[in-house]
C-alpha cells in the first residue's frame, strides 16, 4: 500500500493491500477500497464509496457524491457499489443512492471514459463501455457487455438490455431491448451483430434472435403485443438468446425504441 504523502486519507477507510492512493486525493471516512486499486491524483472517494480489487479511479473523478436532486437529504444512509477491475476516468461522477439502503451499483471489468455521469440508484452491469460524455439520469438499468458511444443521453428509469449498442449522441428515453443497435433518437437499428460475434454467439442463438427481431419489429403494431404473440406461438425464442429478447418486452414503463425501417443487420 503507498499513500502519498499530500492526500487526505481519513483513518476509518480501509485501504487494502497493494492500492496506490496518489497526490492530494481525499478518501472519506467510511470509504472502502480493495485490493490493488489505483486512485489518481485530485480523485475523491466520498464514505459511501465501495471499491472492489484492481479498481482504476482518475484525477478529479467523484464516487460516492449526493444525487443531483434538489429535495435529497444529506443525512441518507446510501452508497455506490464497484466492482473488481473496474475502470473510472478522469472527471467521471458516480453518485449514491437516493434512499436509505439504496446503492448505485457498478459491476466487474465496467470501463468508463472521460466525464461520465452515472446518477443515483442506477444498475450497470459487468463489462459495460460507456465513452465519454455519457449521462445516465437516476435508475438506469444497464446490462451486461453493453457499449455507449460518446455523448449518449438516457432518461430516468430506461432499460438497456444485454449486449446491445447506443450509438454515439444519440437521445434515448426508452428502453433499448437486448443485442439491439440504438441511435439517433429511440431508434432502433437491427440487431448489435459485431457484439454478438465478439461474445461468441452460437449461428442457432442468433438465427433464432434475427427471427424474434423480425417478428416483433417487422411491420406495424404494438411491441409488447407483438412480443407476447411471438411467444405464444411456439415458433420464436427457441433458444435462451431469443427467449431474452422477447422476455424484455413484458417489462418496463417507459416503451421501446422503435425501427423506422425494419431493417435488420447480416
Amino acid at each position: 500500500m503507498s499513500i502519498h504523502p499530500t492526500a487526505l486519507v481519513s483513518e476509518t477507510a480501509v485501504i487494502g493491500a497493494g492500492s496506490v492512493v496518489g497526490p492530494y486525493a481525499v478518501i472519506e471516512a467510511g470509504a472502502v477500497l480493495g485490493e490493488n486499486c489505483s486512485i489518481a491524483a485530485h480523485a475523491i472517494l466520498r464514505g459511501s464509496s465501495v471499491l472492489g480489487d484492481a479498481v482504476t479511479v482518475d484525477s478529479f473523478a467523484v464516487i460516492g457524491g449526493d444525487p443531483q436532486s434538489l429535495n435529497f437529504d444529506p443525512l441518507t444512509k446510501s452508497g455506490v457499489m464497484i466492482g473488481n477491475n473496474v475502470v473510472i476516468r478522469e472527471g467521471c461522477t458516480v453518485n449514491r443512492g437516493s434512499i436509505d439502503g439504496s446503492d448505485t451499483v457498478v459491476g466487474d471489468g465496467c470501463f468508463f471514459m472521460a466525464q461520465a455521469h452515472i446518477a443515483h440508484d442506477c444498475k450497470v452491469g459487468k463489462d459495460v463501455v460507456i465513452a465519454n460524455n455519457v449521462m445516465l439520469a437516476g435508475h438506469v438499468t444497464i446490462g451486461a457487455n453493453v457499449f455507449i458511444g460518446g455523448g449518449v443521453a438516457i432518461h430516468q428509469f430506461c432499460r438497456i438490455g444485454t449486449h446491445a449498442m447506443i450509438g454515439g449522441n444519440a437521445t434515448i428515453t426508452v428502453d433499448v431491448p437486448p443485442y439491439v443497435m440504438a441511435a439517433e433518437r429511440n431508434t432502433a437499428h437491427g440487431l448489435n451483430m459485431v457484439g454478438l460475434r465478439r461474445g461468441g454467439f452460437e449461428r442457432l442463438d442468433i438465427a433464432d434472435l434475427k427471427k424474434c427481431y423480425r417478428a416483433v419489429y417487422f411491420g406495424a403494431g404494438n411491441l409488447k403485443k407483438k412480443a407476447a404473440e411471438a411467444v405464444a406461438e411456439h415458433e420464436f425464442g427457441n433458444t435462451k438468446t431469443g427467449a431474452r429478447f422477447l422476455a424484455f418486452f413484458e417489462h418496463g414503463k417507459r416503451g421501446f425504441v422503435q425501427s423506422l425501417n425494419g431493417t435488420i443487420n447480416k
